[in-house]
Order: C-alpha cells, then sequence, then structure tokens
C-alpha cells in the first residue's frame, strides 16, 4: 500500500504526509507552519503565496517531480493577470498536493514575519499584532432558525478561523447590519484577538473583501517632544513618522514644574491632560495625513511615557508622584479604549501602556527593557535613556537595577540661550581647533561643515538658528579639549584661552560659536549659564548610574547603551569628556537611537511582547535616588568635567584634557592668571 505524499516546509522544516489533491495551505494549518491568509483560502487575498522547490533534495531524502502539485487554475491565472504573481510562486490555498514535495514559505508569507531591525545587537520583531483581518462568509438568516447576525458572524469566524466567542461593542453593532447585506455576507472584519482574559473583539467591518491596510500607532510620550510611528499591521512597515513638541511645557519645562502646577492651581491636572491629549491628536493628524490615510484606520495605539506624563496622559493628578514615597496610582500595564482618553482614532480602538518600573522609572524605561533586553546581557550593560527625566538600568542575566535622575531639559536644548530643538538649521555637530581655537560646526539639514566651500549657499533656506542637544553636548566638551573651559566649569577670557571669541558678557566670559555671518544672522554663543545647566543634567545622569554601581559593589561596567530621541546623535567620546557616563572603553558606547519608540514598536507589532515586559518588570530593582544619601556627593563630584575625583583611564588613553584654571573672580578683568597644562 503506497504512502501519501511528504510535504516539507521550509524554513520551518515542519513535514507530514498528506491525501493527494490537499491543498497547501490546509497542509501547513495542520503542521503549525506559518502562513499567511486572510481570505480563509478563498484566492481573494494572496496572502498565501508560497514557492514549490523542484528535483532532488539530498537534505530532505525526496526528489520533487514537475508535476508535484496541481496545475494552475483559473484563480491563480486571474490574479496573476491583474497583480502579477512572482515567477516560481503559487498561491497555497490554490495549489494541491500530488506528490511528495519542497515547499518554501517566504517572509512575506508568514504570519508571524519579523521586522528586522538595522542595529544587529538588537533583536528583531516578530509581528503577532493584536489586529487582524479576517474575511468571512456568514450565514444568511432563516425564520426557521432564528439567530442574530452578530451571532451568525461569531458562528463563522468559529469555523472558518477557529476564532471563539467574539465580541463587539454596541457602536458596531449599529452599523454592523446594512454592511453585512452590503456585502452579500461576505465581509472583511477588523478583530481585536484579545488574550486569556479577554475574549476577541470585533472592531470594523467592510462589506466583502477589504483589500486596504489597517494601521497601529506607537508613541513615546515624552516630557518635551512626542514622537510616532505609524506602522502597518499585517507587513510592521513604519509608513510615517512623526513628532512635535509637548504643549505642557507651557506649564513647565520639567516634570516638577508640571507637579507643582496641578498643586498650586485648581483644576491645574485637568488642563495639563487637555492639553497633552490635544498634542496626541494633532501628531495623529499629521502622522495619518503624511501617510496619506486617516485615523479612522488605525485600530491599535501603544503609549510609552515616564510617570508624571503617564499620569497626566491618563486625566490622574499627579501629586503624589511630587512627594515621597512618590506613589504611582497604577504601575500595571493598561489597556483603555481611545475614545475614553479623546484620541482621534478608530472609535474601537484601544490603546494599550506599558508597566511603569517604578515612582520616577515609567513605562518609557519599560520599553527601553523591551527593545535592549539587559535582563538578557551575558556582560554588565548599564542602558541609559537621555531626556528630561534621565531613566538608567543597569545590569545583565543576573538581574537588573533601574532608578531616574532629574537632568533637567538642557539636553534638549531647552535651558541653553541659543537653544532650539533638532531642526533644519540648528548646530548639531561641533569641532574646535585646539590651536587657534575657532571653531566649525555642522547645521540640522546639511552634511556640510561651515568651514567648507558652498556652506553659505547649502544653509541659506534654513539659516543657522541655534544649537540643539547633541550640538550643546559637543560644544561644551570641544571647549574642554580645547582648554577654553575649565574642569569646574568656567570659561576663560580672551588673554587666558588666547581667542578673542572669548568675550565678557556680564560678570562672566562666553564663547562666540557663531558671529551671525555676512547677513548678519543670529549670533550664537555658548555662555556660563549654559555651561552649568549641561553640568547639572550630567551631574544628575551620572550620579544615577555611579548609584547603581555602588549597590552593585563595582566599579566599572563592560558595555553602555545610549538611548533617547538624540541617543543616536551624541557621540561617545564627548559625553565621556563631559562625564555624563562612566569611563569605558569607547568602543563599547554604543547607541539605541529612541529605544523607547522601538520598544513601543516591538509591543504595538507583537502582543506576545506585551506578556514579556510585564513580567520583566516585575523582577526589575528599583532605586530611588532621592533617598540616597551618597547621591548628592556623587552629584557634587560629578559636576566637574569629566569629573572631580573619579578616575576616566579609557578616556586618557584617546584624550589629553589641558589642565587649565579660570579663577572665578577673575571673570571682569579678563583674568590675570596664565593657564597651566599638564
Amino acid at each position: 500500500m503506497s504512502q501519501d505524499p511528504l510535504v516539507i516546509f521550509t524554513p520551518s522544516g515542519k513535514r507530514g504526509r498528506f491525501a493527494p489533491g490537499t491543498p497547501v495551505l490546509t497542509a501547513a494549518r495542520q503542521l503549525g507552519v506559518d502562513l499567511d491568509s486572510v481570505c480563509g483560502g478563498r484566492g481573494i487575498c494572496s496572502k498565501c503565496q508560497v514557492t514549490p522547490g523542484y528535483g532532488a533534495f539530498p537534505k530532505h531524502g525526496v526528489t520533487v517531480a514537475p508535476d508535484a502539485l496541481s496545475d494552475w487554475n483559473g484563480v491563480e491565472a486571474r490574479y496573476d493577470e491583474k497583480r502579477g504573481l512572482q515567477k516560481g510562486r503559487r498561491l497555497g490555498c490554490q495549489a494541491t498536493i500530488q506528490s511528495d514535495v519542497v515547499i518554501d514559505v517566504p517572509a512575506e508569507s508568514q504570519v508571524h514575519r519579523q521586522v528586522v531591525r538595522k542595529r544587529a545587537e538588537a533583536r528583531d520583531i516578530v509581528m503577532n499584532p493584536a489586529v487582524r483581518l479576517y474575511y468571512v462568509e456568514v450565514e444568511e438568516p432563516d425564520m426557521h432558525e432564528p439567530s442574530g447576525d452578530l451571532e451568525r458572524l461569531a458562528a463563522a469566524l468559529s469555523a472558518q478561523w477557529q476564532i471563539e466567542g467574539a465580541t463587539a461593542d454596541l457602536p458596531f453593532l449599529a452599523a454592523m447590519q446594512p454592511i453585512l447585506r452590503k456585502g452579500g455576507w461576505k465581509v472583511t472584519c477588523a478583530l481585536h484577538l484579545g488574550d486569556g482574559a479577554r475574549k476577541p473583539r470585533i472592531l470594523h467591518l467592510w462589506p466583502g473583501f477589504y483589500e486596504g491596510a489597517i494601521y497601529g500607532l506607537a508613541v513615546d510620550l515624552g516630557s518635551t517632544t512626542i514622537a510616532g510611528h505609524l506602522c502597518d499591521l499585517a507587513s510592521g512597515e513604519v509608513v510615517a513618522s512623526s513628532g512635535l513638541m509637548n504643549p505642557q511645557i507651557r506649564f513647565g519645562e520639567d516634570l516638577m514644574s508640571r507637579v507643582s502646577y496641578s498643586m498650586m492651581n485648581p483644576g491645574g491636572a485637568a488642563e495639563m491632560t487637555a492639553s497633552v491629549r490635544a498634542g496626541m491628536n494633532a501628531l495623529i493628524a499629521e502622522i495619518a495625513a503624511e501617510a496619506g490615510t486617516t485615523p479612522e484606520l488605525i485600530f491599535d495605539a501603544v503609549v510609552v511615557c515616564n510617570p508624571v506624563m503617564h499620569h497626566l496622559f491618563l486625566g490622574i493628578d499627579p501629586y503624589e508622584l511630587g512627594q515621597a514615597p512618590f506613589a504611582l496610582a497604577t504601575s500595571d500595564a493598561l489597556e483603555i479604549p481611545a475614545a475614553s482618553l479623546d484620541l482621534a482614532l478608530h472609535p474601537a480602538a484601544e490603546v494599550y501602556l506599558l508597566p511603569c518600573i517604578a515612582g520616577h522609572v515609567g513605562a518609557d524605561a519599560a520599553a527601553v527593557t523591551l527593545s535592549e533586553a539587559p535582563e538578557k546581557s551575558e556582560d554588565l550593560l548599564l542602558l541609559v535613556d537621555v531626556g528630561t527625566n534621565a531613566e538608567i538600568q543597569l545590569g545583565n542575566r543576573d538581574g537588573v537595577l533601574a532608578c531616574s535622575s532629574p537632568t533637567g531639559p538642557a539636553f534638549e536644548g531647552a535651558q541653553i540661550s541659543a537653544g532650539q530643538r533638532a531642526a533644519p538649521g540648528a548646530i548639531e555637530r561641533v569641532e574646535i581647533d585646539p590651536a587657534t581655537k575657532e571653531p566649525r560646526f555642522k547645521v540640522i539639514g546639511c552634511d556640510l561643515w561651515s568651514t567648507d566651500p558652498g556652506f553659505a549657499e547649502a544653509t541659506a533656506t534654513t539659516g543657522i538658528t541655534g544649537i540643539c542637544g547633541s550640538g550643546i553636548i559637543e560644544a561644551v566638551a570641544e571647549m574642554r579639549m580645547a582648554g577654553i573651559l575649565d574642569a569646574a566649569g568656567l570659561i576663560g577670557g580672551p588673554d587666558q584661552t588666547g581667542t578673542a571669541r572669548c568675550f565678557l558678557d556680564g560678570r562672566t566670559h562666553s564663547y562666540l560659536l557663531w558671529d551671525g555671518g555676512p547677513d548678519g544672522g543670529n549670533r550664537i554663543a555658548v555662555t556660563n549659564p549654559d555651561i552649568r545647566a549641561i553640568q547639572m543634567a550630567k551631574a544628575a545622569l551620572y550620579s544615577g548610574a555611579r548609584l547603581l554601581m555602588d549597590k552593585l559593589g563595582v566599579d566599572r561596567v563592560d558595555r553602555v547603551v545610549l538611548a533617547g530621541a538624540f541617543g543616536a546623535h551624541i557621540s561617545p567620546r564627548h559625553a565621556m569628556v563631559l562625564g555624563m557616563i562612566p569611563d569605558c572603553p569607547l568602543d563599547k558606547v554604543t547607541s539605541a537611537g529612541n529605544a523607547a519608540g522601538t520598544g513601543a514598536r516591538i509591543a504595538l507589532l507583537n502582543r506576545s511582547a506585551r506578556d514579556e515586559i510585564e513580567q520583566t518588570v516585575r523582577a526589575i530593582h528599583k532605586v530611588e535616588t532621592a533617598v540616597e544619601p551618597r547621591f548628592q556627593e556623587h552629584f557634587v563630584n560629578a559636576s566637574a568635567i569629566p569629573n572631580a575625583t573619579e578616575p576616566f583611564p579609557e578616556l586618557a588613553k584617546v584624550v589629553t584634557l589641558p589642565d587649565v584654571h579660570f579663577n572665578a573672580g577673575d571673570g571682569a578683568d579678563g583674568g590675570r592668571r596664565r593657564r597651566r597644562r599638564g
């Protein structure tokens, strides 16, 4: 008695025997092979494309005959005529098995395909979104077997997709019946798949087979900026990204000033809630327009934010976060109807907020954890999310510690005299010649240095408008390396530094970075108050990291990863010259870019990642810097550039810092002391 044909799927390696005439899609489903389909095998969606292999496969012990699959049929021919089918491809729902065959499932046909990330050290995203499309054919109503349209729709999902117990909300019911009839009882459902505790929920219905896209939104809701990524929920592709300033800034640049505003002004918290939700809706409208779609096609959203923003976004007064013991109203992950948050998405959309780690270590830090996985690291990893409130994690497979440090908005260009957000025209890179003390710089939107021919013409449209976060970090570090700035943070006078670019500015000196050019544009200088703002921010950042190192009893870390909206733009060498981060080999300092935004995107595109991060967060040990006595000691030492007491041997291998000292009392008269070189 002959055996049924053997079917081997690659790359999964799953195999089994099936009766001749079995559709490839059916075989794949029975073996648990990851082969996509929205139309349920009706030859409409083309998601189930496969590539059969022919000839000898010694590895698998089979030889595949040319007629191992059924002949090309009318459905495939029609699809190929209308849309084009790649050479060698077949539709898995139409091709049937005739004899032994090896079938490759290409990445784009996999339900749980990987969305490849550009950084090799970070894991790829496996597609498993909470909202998916399903095409179904529904039984028509029958007076002899009375039942509701919703019940028959749910029965179709059960019979055709093995999705049990689907429910729907009242607004869906109000719109459902005419759509079912318009589609001739053939419809496409947008379904929120739920989880163990919640049943699947039908969000939307289209008559017939819906060929368009549905979207999800991943948002990093920061104190200073709101950044969003709009993703195609079928492919995982980021179709649009956008960002804007958080309109709450008018209530205070840092978090504690916003908490104070809510304390001192009746209704202040509600005012800030309305403000940030308006900002979110402005972002939603902008990002949908950029993608050429509408907000009504956004069915799922993930938001990550620090605890104060978390509470204000949810409409919770952050009063308790302003005083010890910094109690959160809730630290758990939340799933909330978008309509309850006044968000202009699809009316049935939900918003998932990642869990908060502690009173000042929020859902954004959890998102960074999800992106960078410190709990899986073999070596000791320091993970720093640089922002208005820096969130710091230190650990490896043996455990992770976390804390926050109030850096303020200086790293994002705020509190800086010529500071601005990262936009075209902002200085983002700076170099200063240590001999001549002459600067050169790059601005956002132009690849040329300011000393290159054609720079003036290339920047004529944007102008040179200010200096952003990465620019001020490099400027201060370059000033220190060039001997313009001493370790205490004082800018020398012209006779101390040997350059007229250092000019008297009130009681202290400033350094002229840009004179405005021949057209008399904005003069851009780095002032002593700018230096102070950077010193305070970087001292808070370093002290938090050093405190976690104390807790683990270590003096060195193996790797440093800088995250944050501008983490990708921070030069490790300049960061270490400033003393922002502990000493470490420079090749072990890398950038994760906006890792919080990436973590939000992972949670959006893979609902299993939501369970994973909820479990991971419970195991992180939280350290509260505000009650740690050594924090202030570290802060004072870290105010020096790079540090008053901590050695930086790795930095010393690549940078020699001038031993200059500019007496504070010498500011008004230009100074009389000679600079000393070490």
